[in-house]
């Protein structure tokens, strides 16, 4: 089984990995090991063996060797020895700062059941098991539940940590980290992914060093700057070989992904909601649930590293019904009209795109209230009758009799100053007293800690839902808080305000999504500003960047490719100029790039020509025909953008069974004369003969993974080029040759 207990020693086993723990001799929990897997035995004195240092507070005068600063910790405190960033710390009501969490028992149960109110992972089958270790703190009267559940054939641990006061008296919860994993050396490189708005999600590597290195927001939103997901390499390892740890956050929040190294050069890592401008008055008999953490390890490279844990996403985070479900092809009117339509032209579009065999169309921001502009009537989720005087029904009846899939797009969680809803409810409004308001894109945050939002938001939508049968809503978020407050609160629980501000966001999309299972939802804020775990348990897929730009794509989807599976990338065709660059790119290369994702259509296909019409038609087409293994195919990154020039970059997907596979290579500038170029494949089956649609040749799989394709050069001449062989993309269909 995946847990086994011998001597208050407690061994997680995936069918790769291993993770192992125990109890210390003074109650609390002691890290012993993580990586790959070892043998269960009774003990391991080798893991537990101490060496006294000087210098160093102990636990006790007959304990010199138990020194907290020295020792690997499962979940450790601050205040007795241990001078790290601590996993959690408590203010009793005294003032004093100081627990004590003793072993108390511990539980094993099959399967993983939800987290009530918020975004977790779940199983009842695969073989999971989940162990719960209770801990007490006699002093504080509180409890500590550390969760750990194993899903072995992902070889991936989840962890959460629960609090209760089973007291009399309030407890200040100043920091409650979902993860905490002390390794026992820092030889490794940090793996982030940076950015901002239109360029997020780019790696970042630097080796780890003495002191904190961490990433994190305070935005109220995991952020277009710093994205949860943060991987820690060995500095040999690479796409293919070599060990690495992947972990990630089931969080939308303020976040924090922190590794601290000490004097004797060993590393902490501290997963969970951001500690700054957080505090949680824990009252007599209430419980603080964190968010889980997801912890994975691998010595099989970082493309095995990133497979197995988009893979854990697939079958234990996202919505089940829409998980290998086929996503739709679709088309948003956003850079096609902005706000300048009438149901005229949108069924014009719907009309021309279901002839090029697109199956759903989105109508984008501008349907309600008074909108013509960005300055006015978010909040009144209404219908604009001046210009769809026939209501959403009506323009979604004519859609679906087009045999299309209808979507729109909303905003629940902003309000404008210009809307009806802020006039009668001008409170609603996240502001402090007495300050002036910060405006972010001319548009405002509606307080999702306040419960009666909630429930007004929720019968907006739902009425919109069930009027119009929608099968789509794009949800959108453009702004980040500024003056974090809510009148709701009393004083002393104004540092929870960024915490239930999230649980009001997810329990609007929970009630949705229940009472709606058959609605996809796609997150998106302002593109890439909030694209986390978090959301996925309930949107399935996420507008991966406002910028749609080809070239910009690459990076941005080849960063994203790291910590989440293609299925969660929404990926769109948009008209050139770019309007994010300005940069033109051919149609072909732009779809090259968007059919590794989720595929869209984001321009006015009336506008196109009979040749772009054309070129449309078959990319969809393609799309269709492949579409199984563009979202669900096994993602392996071949050539990085981030390296060398970053004038090359590649990547394939591959079938479950090995016998289907299609790669892109794609080159942002042509070179004169250029070097000799092989493109080196992976994820075939080696005895397995392919063949390259367009090519008569027959390869071996080993071949074609060890030596590679040779990729022939561009045109090196301007004698009769009418077009730029810049910015180019190459496809290699590759199929098994069956005998």
């Amino acid at each position: 089984m995946p847990i086994s207990v011998q001597q208050h020693q407690f061994h997680l086993q995936t069918d790769h990995t291993s993770y192992l723990f125990h109890v210390m001799e003074n109650g609390e929990l002691g890290q012993l090991y993580y990586g790959q897997r070892i043998h269960d035995q009774p003990d391991y004195p080798d893991l537990t063996a101490r060496e006294e240092h000087g210098a160093i507070p102990a636990w006790r005068l007959d304990r010199p060797d138990f020194q907290p600063e020295t020792l690997k910790q499962e979940y450790a405190s601050l205040g007795k020895g241990d001078y790290r960033d601590p996993a959690f710390q408590v203010t009793s009501p005294d003032g004093s700062r100081i627990s004590e969490f003793r072993y108390q028992d511990y539980q094993i149960a099959d399967g993983k059941q939800r987290l009530n109110g918020l975004p977790s992972t779940f199983a009842t089958a695969d073989d999971v098991q989940t162990l719960t270790v209770t801990l007490r703190d006699a002093v504080a009267q509180l409890t500590l539940a550390l969760q750990y559940t194993v899903f072995p054939h992902q070889d991936v641990i989840v962890r959460s940590a629960r609090f209760t006061n089973a007291g009399e008296q309030t407890l200040l919860l100043d920091r409650a980290m979902s993860s905490q994993l002390d390794l026992p050396d820092a030889n490794y490189e940090l793996m982030q992914f940076s950015g901002s708005w239109a360029r997020e999600r780019h790696l970042v590597c630097s080796p780890l060093h003495s002191g904190s290195q961490s990433i994190g927001s305070l935005r109220g939103a995991s952020s277009h700057q710093q994205n949860p997901a943060m991987f820690l390499a060995r500095p040999t390892t690479d796409e293919d070989h070599g060990a690495a740890f992947g972990f990630n956050l089931i969080y939308s929040g303020n976040f924090l992904d922190q590794v601290e190294v000490d004097a004797f050069d060993t590393a902490r890592i501290l997963i969970g909601i951001n500690p700054e401008e957080f505090g949680w008055q824990l009252t007599p008999g209430e419980t603080f649930q964190t968010p889980e953490a997801v912890l994975s390890y691998t010595t099989a490279g970082l493309n095995q590293l990133s497979q197995q844990m988009g893979e854990f996403y697939q079958h234990h985070l996202v919505n089940p019904h829409f998980a290998q479900t086929p996503r739709p092809v679709l088309i948003n009117n956003w850079e096609g009209t902005y706000f300048n339509f009438d149901e005229a032209k949108l069924t014009a579009i719907a009309s021309d795109a279901k002839d090029l065999g697109i199956e759903m169309f989105v109508l984008d921001d501008g349907w309600f209230g008074h909108r013509d502009d960005d300055t006015t009537s978010l909040g009144d989720w209404d219908v604009y009758a001046q210009k769809l005087p026939n209501g959403i029904a009506h323009l979604a009846n004519k859609i679906h009799a087009m045999a299309l899939k209808f979507g729109l797009w909303f905003e629940p969680e902003m309000i404008s100053i210009d809307s009806d809803l802020y006039r009668a409810h001008p409170e609603w409004t996240v502001r402090t007293p007495h300050r002036e308001m910060t405006p972010g894109r001319n548009q405002f945050v509606i307080d999702m800690a306040n419960p009666e939002v909630v429930d007004y938001l929720y019968g907006k939508i739902s009425r919109l839902i069930a009027d119009a049968h929608l099968d789509y809503i794009k949800w959108d978020m453009n702004r980040n808080i500024t003056e974090a407050y809510s009148p709701t609160l009393p004083a002393e629980q104004q540092m929870e305000f960024a915490h239930r501000y999230m649980l009001g966001v997810y329990q609007l999309y929970g009630r949705l999504t229940a009472a709606y299972p058959n609605v996809l939802f796609e997150s998106c804020a302002s593109g890439g500003g909030r694209f986390d775990l978090g959301m996925m348990a309930y949107a399935p897929q996420a507008w991966t960047s406002d910028d749609t730009d080809a070239v910009e794509r690459l990076k941005i989807q080849f960063g994203t490719s790291y910590g989440y599976p293609q299925t969660m990338m929404g990926a769109h065709v948009s008209a050139v100029p770019n309007d994010q660059t300005g940069r033109i790119t051919p149609i072909e290369t732009r779809a090259a790039v968007a059919y590794f994702g989720d595929l869209g259509y984001e321009l006015d296909v009336t506008k196109c020509s009979a040749i772009e019409k054309a070129a449309i038609k078959e990319q969809v087409a393609f799309y269709k025909a492949h579409r199984e293994l563009f979202q669900q195919g096994k993602f392996y990154r071949l050539d990085s953008p981030f390296t060398g020039d970053g004038n090359v970059g590649s990547w394939q997907v591959v079938s479950a069974d090995g016998k289907h596979a299609i790669a892109a290579r794609y080159q942002v500038l042509n070179h004169p004369n250029p070097a000799y170029n092989r493109l080196y494949l992976r994820g075939l089956q080696p005895d397995q003969r392919y063949k390259i649609a367009g090519n008569d040749h027959v390869y071996y799989g080993d071949e074609l993974m060890n030596a590679g394709v040779f990729i022939p050069h561009l045109q090196d001449s301007t004698e009769g080029i009418e077009e730029s062989f810049d910015f180019s993309a190459r496809l290699l269909v590759i199929d098994a040759v069956e005998k």
